[in-house]
């Protein structure tokens, strides 16, 4: 037997459907992450591990309610923008302004036949290229929008947070004796020096955080956060002017058009760090 049998099919996984099984007018979630170090303890697919969970739940989550058009779960887009992980050994990142080019022919090719299309990313990094592309594909016409994986608190980078969630969705993946602490200052105060330097150059063990504690409940638990808010905010369908999916329950509904924000200035230029906590601060309203 291989070591990570097939999961069983799912009928919203668009990957393993065929054509005429796709239905009409259904919405398509595709979830965006990165393929970049998370210390010694976590896999370099943390990013899009989380992503396609969350959208897999969500998409479960909404096909079950009653009315709704069906939403079809599109294969994960496993490289980012992680320029600033650029120190560490196997990390790939494809830059800013290839992550651009791939999201905006993505969507363009799923709007051929798709209702709606919604990007769920799960690494920092990709922030400024998601609104670059949403906000030139919302001018042409598409209806896309994109959401974080929203984890409340915790730490920035392979700390207790991913380690919790990575715990519950691929514990054999989690080297859980090789966890270190790494700089656990907030990242708000380590921003600039991650600019400068990049994560190498302000945390050697590539840790941002401290993964101490972490476990598989508190990652079961976070993992159904995100799931909920992730489902709540795609069916509500609100989006602030670059096209950020919001809460219904924490937001007014934006009253200002959409416009299209400024790409990166550099194809590979460091903007922030990389996990589902992370991006939850670059992508809060």
């Amino acid at each position: 037997m291989p070591p990570h049998p097939r999961r069983p099919r799912g009928p919203q996984e668009l990957e393993r459907a065929v054509w005429p099984g796709v239905p009409d007018g259904a919405s398509v979630l595709v979830p965006v992450g990165s393929t970049e170090q998370h210390g010694p303890h976590l896999p370099f697919n943390t990013d899009s591990v989380i992503a396609e969970s969350v959208a897999r739940l969500a998409a479960e989550r909404l096909t079950a309610q009653r009315g709704r058009r069906p939403v079809l779960l599109a294969p994960t887009l496993a490289y980012g923008a992680s320029g600033e992980h650029a120190g560490f050994p196997g990390t790939v990142s494809i830059g800013h302004e290839a992550l651009r080019a791939v999201l905006v022919e993505t969507v363009r090719s799923l709007s051929l036949w798709a209702h709606r299309v919604v990007l769920v990313n799960g690494h920092g990094g990709n922030v400024p290229t998601l609104d670059a592309a949403v906000g030139r594909l919302r001018g042409e016409g598409h209806d896309v929008a994109w959401l974080g994986c929203e984890t409340p608190g915790g730490d920035a980078h392979a700390g207790r947070a991913e380690t919790s969630l990575m715990l519950h969705l691929a514990p054999a993946d989690v080297r859980l004796a090789d966890a270190v602490a790494g700089d656990t200052r907030p990242l708000a105060f380590l921003m600039p020096e991650l600019v400068a330097r990049g994560v190498r150059g302000v945390s050697p063990t590539g840790v941002l955080g401290d993964p101490t504690g972490a476990t598989a409940e508190e990652g079961r638990a976070a993992l159904e956060a995100m799931v909920s808010v992730a489902a709540r905010r795609i069916a509500a369908g609100r989006t602030d002017h670059r096209g950020r999916l919001l809460d219904p329950a924490a937001h007014p509904a934006p009253t200002h058009p959409a416009a299209v924000p400024s790409a990166p200035a550099h194809p590979t230029a460091t903007s922030t760090t990389s996990s589902a906590v992370a991006c939850t601060k670059a992508a809060a309203p």
